[in-house]
C-alpha cells in the first residue's frame, strides 16, 4: 500500500468518526460528488497539517458540491 492510500484510509476514518458515520459512508458521498480522486490528491497538503483543516477543507468541497 502506497503512504499516499495508507493516509487516505486513515483520514477517511479519521473524518467519518468526525463526522460520527462510517467511512464507507464517507468514501460513497465523495463518490457520488466526483470528489474521491481530488481529496486523495491533497496528500501533500493533508498530511503535513492538522487533521482538523482537512476535515475544514472536506466539509467546504462537499457543502459546494451539494448544492
Amino acid at each position: 500500500m502506497t503512504k499516499e492510500m495508507e493516509f487516505f484510509t486513515f483520514l477517511m476514518e479519521q473524518y467519518a468518526y468526525y463526522k460520527n458515520t462510517t467511512a464507507d459512508k464517507i468514501l460513497h458521498q465523495l463518490d457520488e460528488l466526483n470528489l474521491t480522486d481530488y481529496v486523495f490528491g491533497m496528500y501533500e497538503m493533508y498530511h503535513c497539517e492538522a487533521i482538523e483543516n482537512a476535515f475544514e477543507d472536506i466539509d467546504k468541497l462537499i457543502e459546494s458540491k451539494a448544492k
